[in-house]
Protein backbone atom coordinates (compact mmCIF):
# COMPACT_ATOMS: atom_id res chain seq x y z
CA UNK A 1 0.00 0.00 0.00
CA UNK A 2 1.17 3.11 -1.17
CA UNK A 3 1.79 6.25 1.90
CA UNK A 4 -0.72 8.25 -0.24
CA UNK A 5 -3.60 5.59 -0.22
CA UNK A 6 -2.69 4.96 3.50
CA UNK A 7 -3.68 8.56 4.32
CA UNK A 8 -6.36 8.17 2.31
CA UNK A 9 -7.75 5.45 4.37
CA UNK A 10 -6.49 7.17 7.92
CA UNK A 11 -8.71 10.43 6.58
CA UNK A 12 -11.56 8.29 5.70
CA UNK A 13 -11.22 6.53 9.44
CA UNK A 14 -11.11 9.98 11.23
CA UNK A 15 -13.64 10.95 9.37
CA UNK A 16 -15.89 8.26 10.03
CA UNK A 17 -15.25 8.23 14.05
CA UNK A 18 -16.20 12.48 13.86
CA UNK A 19 -19.25 11.52 12.06
CA UNK A 20 -20.02 8.91 15.10
CA UNK A 21 -18.90 10.95 17.88
CA UNK A 22 -21.26 13.34 16.39
CA UNK A 23 -24.11 11.12 16.30
CA UNK A 24 -23.80 9.82 19.71
CA UNK A 25 -23.39 13.41 21.42
CA UNK A 26 19.26 14.04 41.50
CA UNK A 27 20.70 10.55 40.31
CA UNK A 28 24.16 10.43 39.43
CA UNK A 29 24.99 10.86 35.08
CA UNK A 30 27.53 10.65 33.19
CA UNK A 31 28.24 12.30 29.35
CA UNK A 32 30.88 12.08 27.06
CA UNK A 33 34.66 10.41 28.11
CA UNK A 34 36.63 11.88 30.00
CA UNK A 35 34.20 13.52 32.57
CA UNK A 36 30.89 12.14 31.73
CA UNK A 37 30.04 10.06 29.80
CA UNK A 38 5.76 12.54 0.94
CA UNK A 39 3.28 13.16 -0.65
CA UNK A 40 2.92 16.11 -3.41
CA UNK A 41 -0.34 16.81 -4.15
CA UNK A 42 -1.46 17.48 -7.88
CA UNK A 43 -2.08 21.74 -7.38
CA UNK A 44 -5.65 22.52 -8.57
CA UNK A 45 -7.51 25.62 -9.32
CA UNK A 46 -11.07 25.63 -8.37
CA UNK A 47 -13.66 27.07 -10.81
CA UNK A 48 -14.70 30.54 -10.35
CA UNK A 49 -17.34 30.91 -7.49
CA UNK A 50 -18.78 34.05 -5.76
CA UNK A 51 -17.81 32.73 -2.42
CA UNK A 52 -14.92 30.76 -1.76
CA UNK A 53 -15.33 27.51 0.13
CA UNK A 54 -13.36 27.33 3.48
CA UNK A 55 -10.02 25.58 3.32
CA UNK A 56 -10.53 21.58 3.80
CA UNK A 57 -7.80 19.70 5.72
CA UNK A 58 -6.38 17.24 3.09
CA UNK A 59 -4.00 15.23 5.04
CA UNK A 60 -3.62 13.37 8.54
CA UNK A 61 -0.38 14.04 10.48
CA UNK A 62 1.34 10.23 10.54
CA UNK A 63 1.72 10.19 14.95
CA UNK A 64 -1.91 11.28 15.93
CA UNK A 65 -4.03 10.55 13.06
CA UNK A 66 -5.44 14.37 13.42
CA UNK A 67 -6.50 16.09 10.13
CA UNK A 68 -4.10 18.81 8.86
CA UNK A 69 -3.75 21.10 6.09
CA UNK A 70 -0.48 20.77 4.74
CA UNK A 71 1.38 17.36 4.73
CA UNK A 72 3.63 16.86 7.89
CA UNK A 73 6.85 15.46 6.49
CA UNK A 74 9.53 16.81 8.47
CA UNK A 75 11.95 14.45 10.68
CA UNK A 76 10.73 13.99 13.89
CA UNK A 77 12.50 15.39 17.31
CA UNK A 78 12.84 12.76 20.26
CA UNK A 79 13.69 14.82 23.32
CA UNK A 80 14.39 13.66 26.63
CA UNK A 81 12.90 15.90 29.36
CA UNK A 82 13.38 16.54 32.77
CA UNK A 83 10.54 15.08 35.48
CA UNK A 84 12.33 15.92 38.61
CA UNK A 85 10.38 17.87 40.48
CA UNK A 86 12.43 21.47 40.50
CA UNK A 87 12.22 20.99 36.72
CA UNK A 88 8.46 21.31 36.76
CA UNK A 89 6.16 22.64 34.95
CA UNK A 90 8.35 21.90 31.46
CA UNK A 91 7.96 23.93 28.61
CA UNK A 92 6.75 22.31 25.15
CA UNK A 93 4.78 19.46 26.13
CA UNK A 94 1.21 20.77 24.64
CA UNK A 95 2.98 20.39 21.32
CA UNK A 96 4.10 16.86 21.76
CA UNK A 97 2.49 14.06 19.49
CA UNK A 98 3.32 11.39 21.81
CA UNK A 99 4.88 11.47 25.18
CA UNK A 100 6.71 8.52 26.78
CA UNK A 101 7.24 7.94 30.54
CA UNK A 102 9.88 6.04 31.38
CA UNK A 103 11.60 4.94 34.99
CA UNK A 104 15.16 6.37 35.00
CA UNK A 105 17.23 4.82 37.69
CA UNK A 106 16.52 5.74 41.63
CA UNK A 107 12.51 5.64 40.93
CA UNK A 108 12.21 9.23 38.84
CA UNK A 109 10.42 8.83 35.60
CA UNK A 110 11.56 11.18 32.64
CA UNK A 111 10.10 12.03 29.52
CA UNK A 112 10.23 11.04 25.50
CA UNK A 113 8.18 13.78 24.10
CA UNK A 114 7.94 13.47 20.20
CA UNK A 115 7.94 16.60 18.03
CA UNK A 116 6.36 16.42 14.80
CA UNK A 117 3.26 17.73 13.11
CA UNK A 118 2.92 21.36 15.53
CA UNK A 119 5.42 24.31 14.37
CA UNK A 120 5.42 26.49 17.53
CA UNK A 121 8.61 28.78 18.66
CA UNK A 122 8.17 28.24 22.71
CA UNK A 123 10.93 26.89 24.40
CA UNK A 124 11.38 22.98 24.90
CA UNK A 125 12.78 21.56 28.18
CA UNK A 126 14.59 21.32 30.50
CA UNK A 127 16.42 18.95 28.55
CA UNK A 128 18.08 15.68 30.03
CA UNK A 129 20.35 12.67 29.57
CA UNK A 130 19.43 9.80 27.61
CA UNK A 131 19.27 6.18 28.34
CA UNK A 132 19.13 2.98 26.01
CA UNK A 133 15.97 2.38 25.86
CA UNK A 134 15.18 6.23 25.45
CA UNK A 135 17.11 5.47 22.12
CA UNK A 136 15.16 3.14 21.65
CA UNK A 137 11.53 4.86 21.81
CA UNK A 138 12.94 7.35 19.86
CA UNK A 139 13.96 5.46 17.10
CA UNK A 140 10.44 4.36 16.94
CA UNK A 141 9.06 7.26 15.28
CA UNK A 142 12.27 7.87 13.38
CA UNK A 143 13.36 10.49 15.57
CA UNK A 144 16.52 12.81 15.87
CA UNK A 145 17.84 12.15 19.31
CA UNK A 146 17.33 15.61 21.98
CA UNK A 147 19.51 14.89 24.92
CA UNK A 148 21.83 16.71 27.89
CA UNK A 149 24.35 14.08 28.45
CA UNK A 150 24.24 9.94 28.74
CA UNK A 151 24.97 7.12 30.82
CA UNK A 152 27.80 5.26 30.21
CA UNK A 153 26.41 2.28 27.85
CA UNK A 154 23.90 5.03 26.17
CA UNK A 155 26.74 7.21 25.58
CA UNK A 156 28.36 3.79 23.74
CA UNK A 157 25.91 3.19 21.60
CA UNK A 158 25.28 6.40 20.56
CA UNK A 159 29.17 6.12 19.13
CA UNK A 160 29.46 2.68 18.08
CA UNK A 161 26.31 2.58 15.66
CA UNK A 162 26.50 6.43 14.48
CA UNK A 163 23.00 7.74 16.18
CA UNK A 164 22.06 10.69 14.78
CA UNK A 165 21.47 12.59 17.80
CA UNK A 166 22.05 16.38 19.64
CA UNK A 167 23.81 16.33 22.51
CA UNK A 168 23.91 19.04 24.42
CA UNK A 169 27.90 18.41 25.87
CA UNK A 170 29.24 16.70 23.25
CA UNK A 171 28.06 17.39 19.40
CA UNK A 172 25.60 20.29 19.18
CA UNK A 173 25.94 22.75 22.35
CA UNK A 174 25.27 25.65 20.28
CA UNK A 175 21.91 24.73 19.79
CA UNK A 176 20.70 24.04 23.13
CA UNK A 177 20.79 27.45 25.70
CA UNK A 178 20.51 27.47 29.53
CA UNK A 179 17.98 28.98 31.35
CA UNK A 180 19.23 31.64 34.27
CA UNK A 181 15.75 31.67 36.08
CA UNK A 182 16.64 27.71 36.95
CA UNK A 183 19.02 25.81 38.64
CA UNK A 184 21.45 23.25 36.87
CA UNK A 185 20.98 20.74 35.67
CA UNK A 186 16.76 21.17 35.41
CA UNK A 187 18.09 24.38 32.68
CA UNK A 188 18.48 23.34 29.55
CA UNK A 189 16.47 24.24 26.71
CA UNK A 190 16.22 24.34 22.95
CA UNK A 191 13.73 25.57 20.30
CA UNK A 192 12.49 23.97 17.07
CA UNK A 193 14.31 26.18 15.15
CA UNK A 194 17.37 25.05 16.99
CA UNK A 195 16.97 21.93 16.57
CA UNK A 196 16.38 22.04 12.67
CA UNK A 197 19.35 24.41 12.79
CA UNK A 198 21.32 21.53 14.52
CA UNK A 199 19.80 18.89 12.29
CA UNK A 200 21.20 20.67 9.02
CA UNK A 201 24.63 21.72 10.25
CA UNK A 202 25.30 17.80 11.00
CA UNK A 203 23.47 16.95 7.79
CA UNK A 204 21.10 14.61 9.30
CA UNK A 205 18.41 12.80 7.26
CA UNK A 206 15.73 14.95 6.78
CA UNK A 207 13.03 12.33 5.72
CA UNK A 208 13.01 9.01 7.74
CA UNK A 209 10.55 6.18 7.17
CA UNK A 210 7.70 6.74 9.53
CA UNK A 211 5.58 3.67 11.13
CA UNK A 212 2.07 3.39 10.31
CA UNK A 213 -0.07 4.21 12.95
CA UNK A 214 -3.38 2.73 13.05
CA UNK A 215 -6.23 4.99 13.63
CA UNK A 216 -9.66 4.42 13.90
CA UNK A 217 -12.48 3.41 15.93
CA UNK A 218 -12.50 1.03 18.86
CA UNK A 219 -16.37 1.21 19.39
CA UNK A 220 -16.15 -2.84 19.57
CA UNK A 221 -13.55 -2.94 22.27
CA UNK A 222 -14.87 0.16 24.30
CA UNK A 223 -18.49 -1.49 24.53
CA UNK A 224 -16.79 -4.41 27.00
CA UNK A 225 -14.29 -1.58 28.51
CA UNK A 226 -14.54 -0.29 32.09
CA UNK A 227 -15.06 2.61 32.65
CA UNK A 228 -12.35 4.88 33.73
CA UNK A 229 -13.15 8.37 33.90
CA UNK A 230 -10.40 8.56 36.76
CA UNK A 231 -6.70 6.87 36.24
CA UNK A 232 -3.74 6.61 38.50
CA UNK A 233 -0.38 5.82 37.76
CA UNK A 234 2.07 4.51 40.27
CA UNK A 235 5.82 4.16 39.07
CA UNK A 236 8.37 3.76 42.54
CA UNK A 237 8.40 6.65 44.31
CA UNK A 238 5.64 8.97 46.02
CA UNK A 239 6.60 12.11 44.19
CA UNK A 240 5.95 10.21 40.69
CA UNK A 241 2.08 10.11 41.37
CA UNK A 242 0.70 10.33 37.68
CA UNK A 243 -3.63 10.63 37.74
CA UNK A 244 -5.92 11.61 34.83
CA UNK A 245 -9.24 12.66 34.69
CA UNK A 246 -11.95 12.15 32.34
CA UNK A 247 -13.31 15.48 30.77
CA UNK A 248 -16.48 13.93 28.50
CA UNK A 249 -17.12 17.14 26.61
CA UNK A 250 -13.44 17.64 25.27
CA UNK A 251 -13.05 13.84 24.89
CA UNK A 252 -9.31 14.39 26.72
CA UNK A 253 -7.65 12.77 29.70
CA UNK A 254 -6.41 15.96 31.89
CA UNK A 255 -3.16 15.17 33.40
CA UNK A 256 -1.73 15.48 36.90
CA UNK A 257 1.09 15.27 39.02
CA UNK A 258 1.12 14.76 42.81
CA UNK A 259 -2.73 15.98 43.00
CA UNK A 260 -2.09 19.12 40.97
CA UNK A 261 -2.67 19.57 37.39
CA UNK A 262 0.16 18.98 35.38
CA UNK A 263 0.73 22.59 33.03
CA UNK A 264 3.11 23.70 30.39
CA UNK A 265 5.04 26.99 31.42
CA UNK A 266 5.03 28.37 27.93
CA UNK A 267 0.75 28.68 27.98
CA UNK A 268 -0.04 27.69 31.61
CA UNK A 269 -2.45 24.89 29.73
CA UNK A 270 -3.10 21.30 31.69
CA UNK A 271 -1.46 18.92 29.42
CA UNK A 272 -4.12 16.25 28.20
CA UNK A 273 -4.14 13.40 26.32
CA UNK A 274 -6.63 11.68 23.79
CA UNK A 275 -5.02 8.12 24.30
CA UNK A 276 -3.60 6.96 27.45
CA UNK A 277 -1.37 3.14 27.56
CA UNK A 278 -0.43 1.65 29.87
CA UNK A 279 2.65 -1.15 29.57
CA UNK A 280 3.95 -4.09 31.96
CA UNK A 281 7.73 -4.02 30.61
CA UNK A 282 10.78 -6.56 32.38
CA UNK A 283 12.70 -4.30 34.71
CA UNK A 284 16.58 -5.16 35.81
CA UNK A 285 18.97 -2.97 37.41
CA UNK A 286 22.28 -2.82 35.36
CA UNK A 287 24.78 -1.62 38.09
CA UNK A 288 25.33 0.14 41.48
CA UNK A 289 24.13 3.38 40.42
CA UNK A 290 20.50 1.61 39.90
CA UNK A 291 20.84 2.22 35.85
CA UNK A 292 17.81 0.04 34.46
CA UNK A 293 17.69 -2.22 31.61
CA UNK A 294 13.76 -2.23 30.28
CA UNK A 295 12.29 -4.40 27.90
CA UNK A 296 10.76 -3.30 25.12
CA UNK A 297 10.39 -6.04 22.40
CA UNK A 298 9.26 -9.17 24.29
CA UNK A 299 5.43 -8.06 25.15
CA UNK A 300 3.25 -8.40 27.83
CA UNK A 301 0.02 -6.76 29.55
CA UNK A 302 -1.20 -3.50 28.70
CA UNK A 303 -4.23 -1.26 29.50
CA UNK A 304 -5.41 1.23 27.02
CA UNK A 305 -8.04 3.91 28.25
CA UNK A 306 -9.80 5.77 25.81
CA UNK A 307 -13.45 7.82 26.01
CA UNK A 308 -13.56 7.38 29.92
CA UNK A 309 -13.49 3.25 29.03
CA UNK A 310 -10.74 1.35 30.13
CA UNK A 311 -9.34 -1.92 27.68
CA UNK A 312 -7.04 -4.47 29.60
CA UNK A 313 -5.52 -5.98 26.37
CA UNK A 314 -1.32 -6.85 25.22
CA UNK A 315 1.20 -5.20 24.09
CA UNK A 316 3.68 -6.90 21.49
CA UNK A 317 6.63 -5.57 19.03
CA UNK A 318 8.06 -7.25 16.19
CA UNK A 319 11.60 -6.15 14.61
CA UNK A 320 11.80 -2.44 13.64
CA UNK A 321 8.21 -2.06 14.40
CA UNK A 322 6.74 0.25 17.29
CA UNK A 323 4.54 -1.24 20.01
CA UNK A 324 1.00 -2.75 18.86
CA UNK A 325 -1.71 -3.40 21.61
CA UNK A 326 -3.38 -6.69 20.98
CA UNK A 327 -6.95 -8.00 21.85
CA UNK A 328 -7.94 -11.06 20.68
CA UNK A 329 -5.66 -11.30 18.01
CA UNK A 330 -6.69 -7.91 16.55
CA UNK A 331 -4.80 -4.70 16.67
CA UNK A 332 -6.69 -2.31 18.65
CA UNK A 333 -6.68 1.18 16.79
CA UNK A 334 -5.69 4.77 18.30
CA UNK A 335 -8.19 7.34 18.44
CA UNK A 336 -6.92 10.56 16.17
CA UNK A 337 -5.21 12.62 18.98
CA UNK A 338 -2.02 12.59 21.04
CA UNK A 339 -0.73 9.68 22.81
CA UNK A 340 0.78 8.96 25.74
CA UNK A 341 2.48 5.80 27.55
CA UNK A 342 3.67 4.81 30.64
CA UNK A 343 5.90 1.86 31.26
CA UNK A 344 5.88 0.04 34.63
CA UNK A 345 8.19 -2.78 35.85
CA UNK A 346 6.21 -6.27 35.80
CA UNK A 347 7.82 -7.06 38.48
CA UNK A 348 3.94 -6.43 40.26
CA UNK A 349 1.46 -7.16 38.71
CA UNK A 350 0.08 -4.05 36.61
CA UNK A 351 -3.32 -3.53 39.24
CA UNK A 352 -0.76 -2.83 41.43
CA UNK A 353 0.52 0.48 39.12
CA UNK A 354 -2.92 1.20 37.62
CA UNK A 355 -5.98 1.76 38.86
CA UNK A 356 -8.95 3.67 37.01
CA UNK A 357 -12.99 3.58 38.27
Amino acid sequence: MTQRIRIATQLALAAALVAGLTACSGSKETTAPPTESALPTASATAPPSETAAPPTAQFLAPLTGMPVEREVTNRPFAVMINNLAPARPQSGLTHADIVWEMLAEGGITRLVAVFQSQEFADPIGPIRSIRPYFIQVGEFYGGVLVHAGASNDAFAILQRQKKEDLDEITNAGAYFYRDKSRKAPHNVYSTLEKLREGALKRKYKEAVTLPVMKFGDSSEALAMGTAAAQVDIKFMLSDYKVSYAYDSAKALYLRSINDKPHIDKNNDQQLTATNLVVLSTKHDIKDSVGRLVVDLDRGGDAVLFQQGKAIVCQWERQEGDIIRLMKDGQELPLLPGVTYYHVVPNSSSLDKHVTYH
